[in-house]
């Protein structure tokens, strides 16, 4: 990939932008945190050519909420499971939507 395919895909949530470093300032957290919730496989870093860890905007935000229940006294464990179970419930959330708007395209007297 060259630095411009890179600087191309900055606006993507999921590209691995950011090294540990970063991230941990970023979010106001340690590198030994970012660690922590990933051996608790909340995210999973890309590893770089070099084996350094790098982290998109998305794992980011992930981060981010699990920082903010661990510094409201939840175990890092329990916070990594209720950001997991939030992300999922969104998700769920999300397709909801798309199928109920599907629904109603296809039979737009039924919504009425």
């Amino acid at each position: 990939m060259t630095a411009d395919d890179s600087f191309g895909r900055l606006d993507d949530d999921d590209y691995p932008a950011y090294t540990m470093g970063r991230a941990a300032e970023m979010i106001g957290a340690t590198q030994g945190f970012l660690r922590a919730i990933g051996e608790a496989r909340l995210i999973t870093p890309l590893c770089s050519e070099g084996g350094h860890r790098r982290y998109s905007r998305y794992q980011l935000r992930i981060a981010a909420r699990a920082r903010e229940l661990v510094d409201h006294g939840t175990p890092i464990e329990a916070a990594c499971r209720i950001v997991i179970l939030e992300d999922q419930l969104e998700e769920a959330q999300r397709i909801n939507a798309e199928h109920r708007r599907a629904d109603e395209a296809a039979n737009p007297t039924a919504a009425a």
